[in-house]
């Protein structure tokens, strides 16, 4: 039999997703199963998504131009452009959702044996992406104590080598729900002039901002402009996961060449997904506002009720719709595993991603989960009532 690749091998299974096989034995035998472990919110997606979709007038669905239909590009411009993000339609390339943003930047900036710092606990497929491109994820690791705050700047500073090609941060952050404030970007910044380093911005989740304080883009830092690889995708803030369309921003020619060689070899991202998408970004204010309220409520009820349930922790997050917790258990793992293939309270179990697949450095993360809390608050809060009782049943437990 011939063998397989080492790449493949050294590949990391994802943790939102690896245990899907669990969950759906305990869904065959009429267990309920709350899913908190991966980002699909419930949220209606906009009817003009809809309304596109069902009026298309096309008499051939062809290619699209391998950096995305015009039209689309111009419409990301004016959006972008309402969060005061100076770029124009030939700085975009529309890609096949934002997973394929971060590879084809990874590709096209990283030669085998790079590095890229990255702050942990970090989205995992960012590690599967760089294994893709040949390169290496360096971390730094942030701590729930502190809310998960970046780390001092100097600890990035530390592990910069003649292989360092950039900085990745994900800013809201998932699967923290962290927020970086003004200064912690300048200090970003200053590093990242300082050693004319590539700054990766996944920026995803900009429309779910729970501060006063303004949301800060990566394009919004002076001095850096040709440095910065934005990374986005429709699918979170328009709830259209499923349409798979995304977006590398760029202002760096070299770059953006590079880039077009991958989407050349692609052909081209979705024909109907980038019609819904282009019809996606006229969605009403109220939409918007309604949408981003509910999250502020699920946010606020979720951590009340972890915080309330005995040896649990978590932060409040400030972005996103993620949130790390902090379990009385010996092994996040196992217990998660456990939840799905042993226990049921009432006919009831929860799904949550361990968080040691959020983390690179051995040992971190073993007794913590990310929830995402894209479920109404009723859900939410059987879910919650579930996990109580299994933590109560649970053998590994680590508290009384």
């Amino acid at each position: 039999m011939p063998k397989v690749s080492n790449r493949g091998e050294v590949m990391p299974a994802s943790p939102i997703r690896r245990l899907v096989p669990l969950a759906d034995k305990a869904i065959a035998k009429g267990i309920k199963v709350y899913k908190l472990n991966i980002g699909q919110p419930d949220v209606a997606t906009p009817c003009e998504a809809f309304e596109a979709l069902r009026n298309i007038d096309r008499k051939v669905l062809e290619y699209s131009p391998s950096q995305g239909l015009y039209s689309l590009r111009m419409k990301l411009c004016e959006y972008y452009h309402r969060f005061n993000i100076d770029v124009e339609i030939y700085d975009i390339i529309v890609t096949t959702g934002g997973s394929e943003a971060v590879l084809f930047a990874f590709m096209a900036c990283l030669d085998p044996g790079d590095e890229i710092i990255v702050p942990e606990p970090a989205y995992a497929n960012y590690m599967a992406f760089a294994i893709s491109a040949g390169a290496k994820i360096v971390t730094v690791p942030s701590t729930i104590e502190n809310g998960f705050e970046l780390p001092p700047i100097g600890e990035f500073e530390k592990l910069i080598t003649p292989k360092t090609k950039g900085i990745l941060i994900c800013n809201p952050n998932n699967p923290t729900g962290y927020l970086y404030t003004m200064k912690e970007m300048l200090q970003i910044r200053d590093l990242v002039m300082k050693h004319d380093l590539f700054l990766f911005s996944d920026e995803v989740y900009r429309e779910f901002c729970y501060t006063g304080a303004p949301y800060i883009s990566a394009f919004h830092l002076p001095g850096i402009e040709n440095n910065v690889v934005l990374i986005d995708s429709v699918s979170k803030r328009y709830n259209e996961c499923g349409i798979r369309i995304g977006a590398l921003i760029t202002k760096h020619a070299g770059l953006k060449k590079n880039v077009m060689k991958f989407c050349q070899a692609r052909l081209s991202p979705p024909l109907l997904g980038q019609i819904v998408a282009e019809a996606s970004i006229d969605t009403s204010q109220e939409y918007m506002l309604a949408t981003y309220n509910e999250y502020v409520e699920r946010r606020k009820f979720l951590v009340d009720q972890i915080n309330r349930i005995p040896g649990c922790y978590t932060p409040i997050p400030m972005g996103a719709f993620y949130t790390v917790v902090s379990l009385p258990v010996d092994d996040a793992d196992e217990f998660c595993k456990w939840c799905l293939s042993e226990f049921e309270y009432e006919g009831q179990t929860v799904f949550m991603a361990p968080a040691s697949g959020f983390y690179t450095t051995p040992g971190k993360g073993r007794n913590e989960v990310r929830m995402a809390y894209v479920l109404e608050k009723d859900e939410l809060g059987k879910a919650m009532e579930v996990l109580r009782h299994a933590l109560a049943a649970y053998p590994g437990r680590t508290v009384g």
